[in-house]
């Protein structure tokens, strides 16, 4: 990630107004009061993954307000995934408040005011999601505000380790790599906030939402096996075709969609990846499950505008 602040060579008298402003670009649009301006110190840092923007901040004590006013004022639509590094945070949000220590994880809603009062060195994550991504995994989410995913549960312990570790690997990645990270951690995200809604009685589509999750993960498995259909996946995933088409449907493709756009997309990163430029396009085809060339090109340049042949000439010129 790469650091956009820091207060280290700012006046100190400055530090806290210069951090303010960053921090109203970067991450949201708030009040925000230090408890000592003289002795305030921070610092921000960025990075991405895939469609997640990723914000690392440390800071001094201080308490943020995010009000109708700026609200009004946002531009963009997406939903913080939070995850506590060192110190503390106490957010509200929707009549409820969450008390985050390290490990801890929560989700905010930039759309809906909240507060928050940070520890002095507080360090915290916020994973910048589009709300599109999210919802179509969890549906609403608004029940799910502030509330506490404690590091406790099997999935909940992958999910606060993978997100510990993001800060510090995602330098350096391909598109490709990148492009394979980005659902598994919204999947992570998606099996720990179900299991959060089911904790609390939030009755909402949390069950339609766990089958698209094991659907994605059972199409995902089984890949570069060419004699995967749908109703493998829809057995490995527990259900029917057709309710697993059904639940499908809600994010507009199938069974039979998922699989080729999950087989072409692995094909483009394979495609894009210095690493593979040994292998022939055929090769990469065939290793992820496409038995016949002519309906892989076809298919490719539906999707993307070109044949395999030449995507991957652009690729090597960029």
């Amino acid at each position: 990630m790469k650091t956009i602040f820091s207060t280290d060579h700012v006046h100190p008298r400055d530090r806290f107004d210069f951090w303010h402003d960053v921090a109203r670009k970067d991450v949201a649009d708030h009040a925000s009061t230090p408890r000592c301006r003289q002795t305030f110190r921070a610092q921000l840092r960025s990075g991405s993954i895939g469609a997640i923007g990723l914000v690392l901040f440390e800071n001094s004590e201080m308490s943020v307000s995010h009000t109708r006013h700026h609200i009004t004022h946002a531009d963009t639509d997406e939903l913080f995934v939070c995850r506590q590094f060192a110190g503390s945070v106490s957010l509200e949000q929707d009549g409820r408040e969450v008390l985050l220590g390290a490990g801890d994880i929560t989700l905010i809603d930039p759309r809906l005011q909240y507060q928050g009062r940070f520890s002095d060195d507080s360090e915290l994550l916020v994973l910048k999601i589009p709300r599109q991504l999210m919802e179509a995994r969890l549906g609403q989410t608004r029940e799910l505000t502030a509330r506490a995913v404690k590091p406790l549960g099997g999935e909940n312990r992958l999910l606060s380790a993978s997100l510990a570790m993001l800060p510090f690997q995602t330098d350096g990645l391909s598109p490709a790599a990148e492009a394979l990270m980005e659902p598994h951690i919204l999947d992570l995200i998606t099996l720990s906030f179900n299991g959060t809604r089911e904790e609390t009685g939030v009755h909402t589509s949390s069950a339609r939402a766990l089958v698209r999750v094991s659907l994605r993960a059972a199409v995902e498995a089984r890949l570069a096996d060419r004699t995967l259909d749908v109703g493998t996946v829809a057995r490995a995933a527990g259900v029917s075709v057709r309710y697993a088409n059904e639940v499908l449907a809600e994010e507009s493709t199938s069974i039979a969609q998922l699989i080729q756009a999950r087989r072409l997309a692995r094909c483009r990163q394979a495609l894009e990846d210095p690493l593979q430029a040994g292998r022939t396009v055929s090769e990469i085809a065939y290793g992820w499950g496409f038995s016949d060339m002519t309906h892989f090109g076809r298919r490719f340049k539906a999707a993307y505008g070109v044949l395999p042949s030449e995507y991957r000439r652009r690729a090597r010129a960029k």
